[in-house]
């Protein structure tokens, strides 16, 4: 091995871990490309082209942010902090603008408070995050989940990726409540598979499980490639086009098709418009603290449910389900919310994506620095990311939940106990869209089914503390109502 390739494998452990250099740039490689729709989509959630849009996310002063800025920026955090990530903690968890927390931000926070202001909050949480980190806190919480609610919570995770790859694929739709009926979701449209997109998806899942049974190295990675250019294909043949709300049967998010424009410098003016403490001003010092708990608690719970689930995955946990040096992952995954609020990008955490990389054979944060390289890469070349749809990508997310869907193996279902907290904590976090919401509900039925049968000196004090917390987190719309 030459030096530098000696010195790579030396400082990332890539031997160590049973891993290769090729391996971990592959394992990059398919992690961007499983997550590289963020840069589309978060834009969408959070900003708008023009503030006649009637989707406009508009603050509290009528303000937007734009789109470019906010797709520019959020491919600047993802970059940064995944290298970041991959260099301090030195696990494969690619970092990227959080959808839960984005969504919070839009929908609830930013109608109340300017966006600098939200986006002060989000810095609030991260710094609260980081805190938490450092003291030992949120690692001894990590280490006092029970080993039954970690493996839960890695097929938890499972199933939640591979849901979000039949959703964003078509596969899995929502049935509007106008039709009066009690089935919330249905196979495609109408019962039947009547679209392109989801024939390409199919396609993808197909091929993609082939290759994996088949133990074909860069199976992900090829599969990705060959469902892109078929969709490419079909997209010049059959002029599909986009959905855009209007068009059930068109690409969700990106066109398969070479952009006229291949790129340009990013605009990155909205690095560091924040105010910290604007919104405690413009709200009341109660409301925001409000806010703030909820950032803290999804941010906290989902990241660590996240690490859980995707270092099970890898191998890369003890017996107890305990990841080695786990503090400085989370104190870097904490500064993920300081960066992403200052950036306006939103707070920044682990996505459950990488998991895509993970069964490429990703072990070490090398793979990491792949991916946030080609996040940057990413700023200059828009949208030339984008001519993978999400659907050649969402093949790969319901493959990786077919694997992680075994660590239900080590979760023993004849103690009730055990197995209550455990299947809530699975399907709750698909069908709520949420880790943390699923991590929340298997924390307090554990607490609540093991002290009632008498396992009450069995339950970690820090159990106790966290189940009070997720109660209040549930209630605190209510709480919220009742105290303004």
């Amino acid at each position: 091995m030459a030096a530098p390739g000696k010195i790579l494998d030396t400082y990332f452990k890539i031997s160590e871990r049973g891993s290769t250099i090729s391996t971990e740039i592959r394992g990059g490689v398919v992690t961007f490309v499983a997550m590289a729709y963020i840069v589309v989509l978060n834009p969408l959630i959070l900003g708008s082209f023009s503030a006649e849009d009637a989707a406009a996310k508009t603050d509290v002063l009528g303000n937007i942010l734009p789109v470019n800025q906010v797709a520019a920026v959020t491919a600047l955090v993802a970059g940064l902090m995944s290298i970041v990530f991959g260099v301090v903690a030195n696990y494969p968890f690619a970092i990227a603008a959080g959808l839960g927390i984005n969504s919070l931000l839009a929908v609830t926070i930013a109608p109340q408070v300017t966006w600098p202001e939200a986006m002060g909050l989000v810095v609030i949480d991260g710094v609260i995050i980081v805190l938490l980190a450092l003291t030992g806190f949120r690692t001894a919480v990590f280490n006092a989940i029970p080993s039954a609610l970690k493996s839960a919570i890695a097929a938890g995770i499972g199933m939640f990726i591979a849901f979000i790859g039949l959703v964003d694929a078509g596969f899995v739709r929502r049935i509007p409540d106008a039709a009066g009926t009690t089935v919330p979701v249905g196979l495609g449209i109408n019962g039947s598979i009547a679209s392109w997109p989801t024939v390409v998806f199919i396609f993808g899942v197909l091929l993609m499980g082939v290759l994996v049974v088949r133990k074909v190295r860069g199976g992900l990675l090829i599969g990705i490639v060959v469902t892109t250019i078929l969709a490419a294909i079909i997209e010049a043949v059959a002029d599909v086009g986009p959905s855009l709300g209007t068009n059930p049967k068109g690409w969700n998010l990106s066109i398969p098709a070479i952009p006229d424009m291949l790129g340009g410098m990013p605009d990155l003016s909205l690095v560091g418009d924040v105010s910290i403490f604007g919104a405690f001003t413009r709200i009341g010092v109660l409301a925001a603290s409000l806010l703030v708990f909820t950032l803290v608690l999804a941010n906290f719970f989902d990241a660590m449910g996240t690490m859980t689930g995707l270092g099970k995955e890898a191998g890369l946990t003890d017996k107890d389900g305990n990841l080695p040096n786990v503090g400085r992952a989370l104190v870097v995954e904490g500064a993920g919310a300081i960066v992403g609020g200052g950036a306006s990008a939103s707070s920044n955490t682990v996505f459950v994506e990488s998991a895509s990389g993970i069964a490429e054979g990703a072990r070490t944060g090398l793979a990491n620095v792949v991916t946030g390289l080609l996040f940057l890469v990413a700023m200059f070349l828009t949208p030339l990311y984008s001519v993978v749809p999400i659907e050649a990508a969402a093949p790969a997310l319901v493959v990786v939940g077919a694997l992680m869907i075994g660590q239900v193996r080590d979760i023993d279902f004849t103690k009730f106990s055990v197995a209550l907290p455990a299947f809530l904590t699975m399907i709750v976090m698909p069908f709520t869209y949420s880790i943390a919401n699923g991590i929340g509900v298997g924390f307090i039925s554990w607490v609540v089914l093991h002290a009632a049968s008498g396992g009450i000196k069995k339950i970690h004090p820090l159990l106790w503390i966290v189940a009070a917390l997720f109660v209040a987190y549930f209630t605190v719309g209510p709480i919220t109502d009742a105290l303004t």
